[in-house]
């Protein structure tokens, strides 16, 4: 994944997608952290599973319309990449899936 394609304000732009979602996964309607969250009864792996990130439909990153944006649990956005249908490198894949997430 190449971060040089991210606009500048990508961390903003995707704070006010997650924050028009309520922090809500838009695939399985998941509740998950908001930035600074860290619930006790939580491991740091169970976390993982419970983090917000917004995906591009079309798997361009400089593409930031709000039609092409939408939130998904890390679950879900692994879902949806695992046979490499998107911007995500297969190293980075098998991060997550060594994992167990």
């Amino acid at each position: 994944m190449s971060r040089t394609r991210y606009s500048r304000n990508w961390k903003q732009i995707a704070t006010a997608v997650k924050e028009s979602s309520d922090w809500r996964c838009s695939r399985c309607n998941r509740p998950c952290l908001r930035p600074g969250e860290k619930p006790p009864e939580l491991s740091k792996s169970q976390r993982r599973l419970y983090n917000l990130q917004v995906h591009h439909w079309n798997c361009d990153p400089s593409d930031n319309r709000l039609e092409n944006l939408i939130c998904l649990c890390s679950s879900c956005h692994l879902y949806y990449h695992r046979f490499q249908r998107g911007n995500i490198s297969p190293g980075q894949l098998s991060l997550f899936l060594e994992d167990g997430s």
